[in-house]
């Protein structure tokens, strides 16, 4: 590709609105443009990376046995009506009604057009398990989109779907497509973890995300320093492993403490740690309302809390909910003398406190030298909190280190929920009807790319793993006036060209420095310079990666570049 005949409308300037660097760079370097908030075209070099990351995941996923295949973006209300998700996925789905009035959701994912497809094709044991997938633009209303592609409401996405007779092949499904994830984000070159996921509104029980590890990352990463343990921080459980105090139980008292709403407010006036403290939550859960009980230290965990009361829906409780209930307001809620309607539990390390610190339930007070079980009930104690960095790793092998993560895939065992919704039965070999178990498995195609970014460029630019750059080598003439320049750029186009090597032939009518700004901006990996030694034969070859340099003659740069592209 000529470089005067390209579309890169690349930039000098940092776009204000950027705020991360892969929103900056693919930008600057002229791979994407806004269309709206959250809404990007993939310019060509956009496009060209998009299709090798595409290409490598489409090779991973037959290798499967897994069925390429395309469904429609725009999906009928019924479907997700049968399975109560019309309401359930909340605002980020995209509404829609057409000239007869009729509801549609373009689609934030396809489970319920897939198993509607199936349910009539599936209907014996001898045509499973089946595994479809498909590459395709998803849409989710987001409320606040940023960070450029990784978080958007426009995005490509690969989702598949597999379908069993029973939960031992669901298994199978499932370590085969974890293998292949990790084989595909090997291949694109991140530095990435699998790790112990929530399944949140997709359903289902076991699931994995796997992490691309940047600073920009939105997900937190719990993992041991000594083992392979890595679990999101709110599905990392912790473990129930305090010491006993020792301490002698003192009187209950009740001391004013005005203006001290906060833990650390209260911990400051009474003159005692956050550990001493009694951290007192009201939620509503479902349509009930749960007091959560954590040392001061710790953070109540809502996953963990929807887990264990297998719950569809958890919220703080509003203030008004909590006056009402204790007449006080947030800052000074406690567990003692708490109201008959109110559920109480604790987290296991409230337990072990000794002379603690709560909310007396009226503004302005705290109760001191509180003791639990003493001087409150609890229903139950379970785990409740998010883990600290510091704590031992669940698979007793460590501490727990933390990391940021951006979400780059996911892996799901479904289990019936789909398909009992929808009536997707098959005949066991007993001739009896059975409900269709299924997997999930997705990658956020053009999240990967901007993770890709994060984790690959310098200062200059983007320095893209040869296996995914737009283009292979980077062909510059430094002065399209000089005639001797020009016939050996022309000359190396054609020869590389005809080696099958994807080359990028910037001929354009630039000075010097904005051609090697532009080269280094955009990223490809081996750069061949035609300049003033052309007249002697001799052009330059530099590395992109690590910027090393060396001259060749134009007979023998051919044979190099293949020997670098290996």
């Amino acid at each position: 590709m000529r470089q005067s005949q390209a579309f890169i409308p690349t930039l000098k300037e940092v776009p204000a609105d950027a705020d991360i660097v892969s929103h900056q760079l693919l930008l600057r370097a002229g791979f994407i443009r806004q269309t709206a908030s959250g809404i990007y075209s993939f310019l060509p070099l956009g496009k060209k990376v998009l299709q090798h990351i595409e290409a490598i995941i489409r090779e991973e996923m037959d290798a499967t046995g897994a069925n390429e295949m395309l469904m429609p973006a725009l999906q009928p209300a019924e479907l997700w009506h049968q399975t109560e998700r019309w309401d359930a996925f909340g605002p980020e789905l995209m509404r829609m009604k057409d000239r007869h009035d009729r509801s549609f959701a373009l689609g934030a994912t396809h489970e319920e057009v897939i198993t509607s497809l199936v349910k009539d094709e599936l209907n014996s044991y001898k045509k499973l398990p089946l595994t479809l997938y498909q590459i395709q633009t998803k849409y989710r209303d987001e409320k606040r989109p940023r960070f450029g592609l990784l978080r958007g409401r426009e995005f490509v996405m690969k989702d598949a779907y597999s379908f069993h007779d029973s939960y031992e092949s669901l298994d199978q499904a499932y370590e085969l497509m974890y293998q292949a994830y990790s084989n595909i984000f090997s291949r694109l070159g991140l530095n990435f973890r699998a790790v112990i996921a929530d399944s949140g509104a997709m359903g289902g029980k076991d699931t994995h995300e796997f992490m691309a590890l940047s600073e920009v990352g939105e997900d937190v990463i719990a993992f041991s320093d000594t083992s392979s343990y890595a679990a999101n921080i709110e599905m990392a459980p912790s473990m129930d492993q305090y010491t006993e105090s020792q301490e002698t139980m003192l009187p209950l008292d009740k001391l004013a403490t005005p203006n001290q709403k906060t833990m650390q407010e209260v911990a400051d006036f009474l003159g005692h740690s956050l550990e001493q403290g009694l951290k007192t939550l009201l939620f509503k859960i479902d349509q009930s309302f749960v007091l959560v009980v954590t040392r001061g230290d710790h953070e109540v965990n809502d996953i963990k809390l929807k887990h264990l009361y297998q719950a569809s829906t958890v919220e703080l409780a509003t203030e008004e909910d909590a006056t009402n209930l204790f007449h006080a307001g947030f800052g000074s809620l406690g567990p003692i003398h708490c109201s008959s309607d109110v559920e109480i539990i604790a987290d296991y390390g409230v337990r072990y406190v000794r002379n603690a610190t709560c909310g007396a339930n009226e503004d302005g007070y705290h109760y001191v030298n509180v003791n639990p079980e003493r001087d409150f009930k609890v229903t139950q104690f379970a785990d409740l909190r998010f883990v600290k960095e510091g704590d031992p790793s669940p698979d007793g092998s460590g501490k727990l280190q933390f990391a940021r993560g951006i979400e780059i895939g996911q892996v799901f065992k479904l289990g019936s929920f789909y398909a009992e919704k929808l009536g997707a039965n098959f005949l066991n070999e007993q001739g009896k009807a059975k409900t269709l178990i299924m997997g999930c498995y997705g990658i956020g195609v053009s999240r990967t790319l901007a993770a890709i970014v994060e984790q690959y460029h310098d200062e200059k630019g983007m320095v893209w793993p040869k296996q995914l750059a737009p283009f292979q080598v980077h062909l510059l003439v430094m002065n399209s006036k000089k005639e001797d320049q020009v016939e050996v750029a022309d000359h190396l186009y054609q020869a590389l060209r005809a080696k099958g090597i994807d080359v990028l032939y910037d001929d354009r009518s630039e000075r010097a420095g904005v051609k090697f700004a532009d080269s280094d901006l955009i990223g490809i990996p081996i750069r061949i310079t035609v300049g003033k030694r052309a007249s002697e034969g001799y052009v330059e070859c530099k590395i992109r990666e690590n910027g090393e340099q060396s001259e060749h003659q134009q007979s023998e740069v051919i044979d190099h570049i293949q020997s670098l592209l290996v």
